[in-house]
């Protein structure tokens, strides 16, 4: 029989890449739950709607009747949990929200499994900001959580629910503690994607000679393990199927010829794990590369929250351009507590589930770039 997957945070970036992965990699049905809203944006996963294997399902984390009738009406074999609010300046804005949603909708996940179908596979997604005020570098699975936001804050809480969940009631329910990753289908208020569309709209203003609009950042110096987000949801799959992926549990499970609904005996093998590139690189280097990738050549003058990234002269000449900031700093997109640096070690994933990032951090950034400068934004 098919597999059923049943995917929160379906319409963002990684739940679209998610499923474009399963349906290119599986037989799943796959079951896409966005919350109803007067406008919902599908622009994600727009090529997917009319494909017979994707249904769309109204649900909300923080809403446990809907997530458990959701559980009790398409019996899902997997359960995962994409949704979330995920843009980590917001959370000293909305607290209770960011705590309702990353949390609280975790807690509704696992009793709806536990509940209704407790043979549900659980994945959760996990993040490297649960590290935050990090004490060595590259961190792994067993460095201290030392969150620096709500938002961190919060991931930490849904990830001990998790173990509490899977070793109380022995559900198959796994983390996946993700670091910094990006694509595409990024949305505009990450630093990431702000960046790739600035660069491409600059790129525009200049070759119709118009004005730089400047792209205004906070911290600058701020380092990230940065991969991108379409290699990870193939993790994620491994993480959810270790059996299959991870060698020597294979041979345990083959052995016991136990291919049936009942994995009480698998939740006590699973673990979770770290995906990350392994190396770190600034917001500044992110720039760089970006504005390189537009043919933009650029140069850093000033400090602090007085430093600029500015065009070369003889392109301001050459274009006739009555402006020259690409990117400047801007004390209101700060945080009150900030992550300096981030680093994972992947080492057990790239091991023992034979999982491999495949596009670096250079080709990451170009593809960001150039996918905004050949379909600008209306």
């Amino acid at each position: 029989m098919k597999k059923v997957v049943l995917i929160t945070g379906f319409t963002g970036m990684d739940g679209a890449n998610l499923t474009e992965y399963l349906l290119k990699n599986t037989e799943c049905e796959i079951y896409g739950m966005v919350r109803r809203s007067a406008n919902p944006n599908f622009k994600n996963v727009k090529e997917f709607l009319d494909n017979s294997r994707v249904k769309i399902v109204y649900g909300d984390l923080i809403d446990l009747i809907s997530i458990k009738n959701l559980v009790e009406k398409i019996q899902p074999d997997y359960l995962i949990n994409l949704g979330a609010n995920s843009f980590v300046g917001c959370s000293w804005d909305m607290p209770i929200q960011v705590f309702e949603t990353n949390t609280l909708g975790v807690l509704y996940c696992l009793e709806a499994i536990k509940s209704v179908k407790p043979n549900c596979r659980f994945y959760q997604a996990s993040s490297s900001e649960q590290f935050g005020d990090v004490l060595y570098s590259p961190q792994d699975i067993k460095h201290e959580w030392r969150p620096r936001s709500i938002y961190g804050c919060s991931k930490c809480s849904s990830h001990y629910l998790v173990k509490v969940y899977k070793e109380s009631y022995g559900l198959y329910a796994v983390c996946g503690i993700l670091f910094n990753h990006d694509g595409i289908k990024r949305g505009p208020e990450f630093v990431t994607q702000k960046i790739a569309l600035g660069v491409a709209n600059i790129h525009n203003q200049i070759s119709k000679k118009q004005p730089i609009t400047p792209i205004k950042l906070g911290n600058l110096d701020a380092k990230r393990d940065w991969s991108d987000s379409e290699d990870f949801v193939d993790g994620i799959w491994r993480m959810l199927n270790q059996e299959e992926f991870n060698q020597q549990l294979k041979e345990k499970y083959i052995s016991k010829n136990f291919y049936t609904e009942n994995i009480g005996w698998l939740f006590k093998e699973i673990k979770d794990y770290i995906l990350a590139s392994g190396e770190t690189h600034s917001v500044k280097e992110f720039i760089e590369l970006a504005f390189k990738e537009a043919n933009i050549e650029g140069y850093w003058e000033g400090k602090g929250i007085n430093e600029k990234y500015l065009i070369s002269n003889y392109l301001i000449e050459e274009h006739n351009l009555n402006s020259n900031i690409l990117v400047e700093v801007d004390p209101k997109f700060f945080r009150p507590a900030e992550v300096n640096i981030l680093c994972g070690d992947s080492t057990p994933a790239r091991k023992e589930l034979n999982w491999q990032p495949k596009v670096s951090f250079q080709e990451l950034v170009k593809k960001m770039v150039r996918h905004n400068i050949n379909n600008p934004q209306v």
